[in-house]
């Protein structure tokens, strides 16, 4: 069990998964927040799950309280480095779900709610689950220097 928790948490000592953690993960849980709370402009579980609903993904209110729950926590843990390769997993999948279900048939760019953005955030999620949170972390505070990535 020790094995599987260092090899899910170890990460290298570089200072690069926290340049890309920190911001990815206050945007996510921003947009996280809007589905799931209605700030910053959103329209909470009740007009997300509305919206969702109305993209086939029934039903909508769930949709909406698990894709604002994987972006709010899921960003809070890639900000302070905690469990990032899960919550980037899970974000990940998120941003793959929003690319094929709301923005891909509006092409490319987000001036068109294309998938320009969410293309974005699955790219850097899915770095930060190959690299791990990096060396101000608390992943790497809990496995330590002996897990290298």
């Amino acid at each position: 069990m020790k094995t599987l928790i260092n090899n899910i948490l170890k990460t290298n000592s570089s200072i690069s998964p926290l340049v890309l953690r920190a911001p990815i993960g206050l945007v996510l849980a921003a947009h996280g927040a809007q589905k799931l709370f209605a700030w910053f402009g959103g329209y909470g579980l009740e007009g997300t799950g509305q919206y969702m609903a109305s993209l086939g993904l029934n039903p909508g209110y769930l949709m909406a309280l698990l894709a604002g729950s994987a972006e709010f926590f899921g960003g809070l843990a890639l900000v302070l480095g905690v469990l990032t390769r899960p919550a980037a997993a899970l974000t990940a999948f998120t941003m793959l779900i929003a690319i094929f279900t709301a923005h891909i048939g509006n092409g490319l760019f987000l001036s068109n709610d294309g998938y320009e953005y969410a293309l974005v955030l699955l790219v850097a999620t899915l770095s930060l689950l190959i690299t791990g949170g990096g060396r101000f972390s608390i992943d790497k505070l809990i496995v330590g220097n002996s897990a290298k990535a």
